[in-house]
């Protein structure tokens, strides 16, 4: 069963109704948007729409349900864009699903995550009262941090109705230097090196057995001598370039994961380095097939339905790694590993849906 709202009354009225809701829109994450059983789909797409953009002050706020497409539409003239790169926008991805799922793409290597440009947050929460938390400007307020709350809160805290984030000017131009090395612990090398050296870089993602994918972004007065400079610190003899609209192609693949599996279980793992090297050995073992993103700080995992996910959960649970569901079968659960939060999660539960009208993780 599914519930359609049409604003944030009636968001008001069908969390007062009683029912357990799971809020839902634009549906690319179904792993954490399909209700289990005993709760109602809560569809929030009809919330869309920009209630504020300030260039000036690089600040955008818009309804849960505006699409991620639309936003950058309304920021592209103005030479502007979501810096967190939120994937699968062409799907229908929402910003309210963006972060409520907590994910970013491999652009997010530069200046942070979805959790670092949220500033505001008006949410319905479990007993119907809209509440709101943050600042619609850059500077932060002091006080409890209510949006950071949400980021990853996967619709088990309140129903998000308006967000505010912060925007930055987009690079004028980018550049992308491929590199292929003969195993993972030689690229692991190169990146760890490359992330703490001379040049900004803007996506540095990890391709096993042995691929890094770099980009560079800036002014094209000056990105070729850039790019020539990361090659020389990459391994020149190995290392290719890439630019124009085949760097846009790559990056808007790897954004959005293309050529993996739609049947496949997807998930979502925040790692360090120091972790590569045996969860790929798990990965290989089960013939999945993995990317480590964000100078190999997360990791996305394409898991075979042929493969028991008991595998995967007990090798992040080996390392202290919790990872959660995007995609997957019907009944599969969106933790595998550890469960972050513990008591400190429940009293905030608590605190915000007392009566439990929303899903339970």
């Amino acid at each position: 069963m599914t519930i359609v709202v049409k604003d944030i009354d009636e968001v008001q009225d069908a969390v007062r109704a009683g029912e357990r809701l799971l809020p839902v829109a634009g549906g690319t994450k179904p792993g954490l948007s399909t209700p289990p059983a005993g709760t109602t789909a809560l569809d929030v797409s009809a919330l869309h729409g920009l209630v504020q953009y300030d260039p000036a002050e690089l600040t955008l706020t818009a309804l849960a349900g505006t699409p991620v497409a639309e936003i950058r539409d309304a920021l592209a003239p103005h030479g502007q864009y979501l810096p967190f790169d939120p994937p699968w926008a062409a799907g229908g991805a929402t910003l309210g699903g963006t972060v409520a799922a907590g994910v970013s793409g491999p652009s997010a290597f530069r200046h942070g995550g979805v959790r670092d440009f949220v500033l505001a947050v008006r949410f319905v929460d479990g007993v119907g009262r809209l509440v709101g938390g943050g600042a619609q400007v850059v500077k932060n307020a002091a006080g409890f941090d209510l949006p950071k709350l949400f980021v990853g809160s996967v619709g088990r805290l309140g129903v998000i109705v308006q967000l505010t984030v912060k925007v930055l000017p987009a690079p004028v131009a980018t550049a992308t230097v491929v590199v292929d090395y003969e195993n993972l612990a030689d690229a692991l090398a190169t990146m760890a090196r490359l992330a703490r050296g001379p040049i900004d870089i803007d996506a540095l993602d990890l391709e096993p057995p042995g691929r890094l994918v770099i980009r560079l972004g800036g002014d094209p007065a000056i990105l070729p001598k850039r790019t020539a400079r990361l090659i020389s610190l990459a391994d020149g003899e190995r290392a290719t370039s890439v630019t124009g609209e085949d760097d846009a192609r790559l990056w808007q693949a790897a954004t959005d994961l293309e050529g993996w599996p739609d049947g496949d279980h997807l998930i979502r793992v925040p790692v360090t380095a120091h972790h590569v090297l045996a969860l790929q050995t798990c990965v290989d073992q089960h013939r999945a097939q993995a990317r480590y993103s964000l100078g190999a700080n997360f990791a996305w995992i394409s898991w075979p339905k042929t493969a028991e996910l008991q595998h995967l959960d007990d090798a992040l649970h080996v390392q202290g790694l919790a990872g959660s569901m995007l995609r997957g079968s019907v009944g599969a659960p969106i933790h595998l590993g550890l469960v972050r939060g513990g008591s400190f999660a429940t009293r905030i539960r608590s605190a915000l849906d007392p009566e439990s009208r929303f899903a339970q993780a």
